[in-house]
């Protein structure tokens, strides 16, 4: 892949996040709006988007490839659990903000910006990396995150795990186990579907950094800490594991991708539920979020180029 693609589509991608911006500033989408949207995109969007990249056909990955990518998944997670309990320590995080740096070290955005940054600058194969780390980003959250967020007060929500960004994740893989064939009656509708998943999700990045109190995240030096910890150092490390590993390109680069991603939302959706103080993983996310165009824009550069 090129640089100058790469380059492009950042851009793309940069100016979308700008008419979100612009939409919420001119009150033509406000909160409640923004709410409904996020809803759509999450439930309806994402999901057409992940299983419309399986029906093209253009991915079409040996039962071997599909078996390695899971084991790929899978470690990558273990691995990220591990480091969430080795992170805050690192940050001297306090003491009771430990668990948050600890969920914000495993969840990343990888739905609601992963896929359709995948699906912009990696070639369409690499959708099938992106499907297994969301799966096993909810697989996760319902289990280890609610434990890890909750002190062990919690107990784990298994029926949770089963959202239609899963199901149809699962479904996808299991489409490409079979090399399942649907109607095109079916696939150019989840294809319409899907496709609107770039512009809306982008649009309400925009709208989320446009009434964010951006300067006080920015006053936290402990986000700072992690944004050169887990965005930069991490992804770093990633890419040289894997090729090591003699790891196939575009699995070393979607997981590469992967582990740049921001702080995502769900820890926060969740300590609000439980009352907690989200003042944190609000600045984070937010903070997180605007550097990482500028740092998957700069780590992907640096990769393909390498």
């Amino acid at each position: 892949m090129s640089i100058s693609v790469i380059l492009q589509q950042m851009g793309v991608i940069a100016i979308l996040v700008a008419v979100g911006i612009y939409l919420y500033k001119r009150k033509i989408v406000d909160n409640t709006v923004s709410q409904r949207m996020s809803a759509i995109v999450m439930d309806i969007c994402n999901p057409a988007l992940i299983l419309s990249s399986i029906l093209t056909g253009n991915v079409t990955p040996t039962h071997k490839e599909l078996i390695e990518a899971v084991i790929i998944g899978v470690a990558f997670y273990a691995a990220l659990m591990i480091l969430g309990f080795i992170i805050p320590v690192i940050l001297r995080a306090k003491k009771d903000d430990r668990r948050f740096f600890n969920l914000m070290t495993v969840y990343t955005n990888v739905g609601f910006i992963g896929i359709p940054v995948a699906k912009a600058i990696l070639p369409e194969k690499a959708i099938l990396y992106v499907v297994v780390c969301n799966v096993m980003y909810a697989f996760l959250f319902y289990t280890h995150g609610i434990v890890v967020l909750s002190k062990g007060k919690e107990k784990m929500n298994i029926l949770k795990v089963f959202s239609p960004g899963t199901i149809m994740a699962l479904l996808a893989l299991v489409v490409c186990w079979f090399k399942f064939t649907p109607p095109q009656v079916i696939s150019g509708s989840v294809t319409y579907i899907g496709n609107a998943t770039v512009f809306m999700s982008m649009a309400l990045l925009g709208v989320s950094i446009a009434r964010s109190d951006i300067v006080r995240g920015f006053k936290i030096p402990q986000i700072w800490g992690y944004i050169i910890v887990r965005m930069i150092a991490i992804p770093v490390a990633v890419f040289f594991i894997l090729r090591a590993l003699n790891i196939d390109e575009v699995a070393v680069l979607s997981l590469c991708l992967m582990a740049a991603m921001p702080v995502g939302n769900l820890p926060l959706i969740q300590s609000e539920k439980m009352g907690e103080n989200t003042t944190l993983l609000s600045s984070a996310i937010t903070v997180s979020t605007i550097v990482s165009i500028g740092t998957i824009t700069g780590l992907m550069v640096l990769f393909t180029s390498i």
